[in-house]
């Protein structure tokens, strides 16, 4: 099973405040037992959002909404991409994680990742053939 692993942002991910050295020592070391672990795909931080934009949907138009974003609760400052045997798994891993905006209450999403078989008879033998297609171009770029 795959999740995403969420860090969602603060007033000073937000603000565009490094982490420390400290914070990135500890996160280092973290991310080194996940990949020995053998369950870290991914994982990286995100600049803040007022580098950032929305493209919203409204039927066939698209709109485009520059950063910074108002609600820094529901914003995200980081992610990992994890493949691990359960949720139950995750979460032990997250609970192990260095608090990733000291000095101030952090929380870290945990989310299933959806899987080819997931999506039942819909997605027909030709749409995972042009998956599995994207995917192995995409592994060469």
């Amino acid at each position: 099973m795959r999740f995403m692993i969420i860090i969602k942002a603060s007033q000073d991910s937000e603000a565009g405040v490094m982490p420390s050295q400290e914070l990135l020592t500890a996160m280092g070391n973290y991310n080194e037992e996940l990949v020995k672990a053998g369950i870290m795909l991914a994982g990286e931080g995100l600049h803040p959002s007022s580098k950032g934009a929305r493209v919203k949907f409204s039927g066939d138009k698209h709109t485009v909404i520059d950063g910074p974003f108002i609600e820094t609760k529901e914003l995200i400052a980081g992610f990992w991409l994890w493949k691990v045997k359960s949720k139950e798994e995750a979460i032990e891993w997250v609970k192990r994680c260095p608090n990733p905006m000291p000095g101030t209450e952090a929380e870290i999403e945990i989310r299933q990742v959806f899987e080819a078989e997931d999506f039942g008879a819909e997605f027909t033998p030709e749409l995972r053939e042009q998956e599995e297609r994207v995917w192995e171009q995409a592994k060469k770029n």
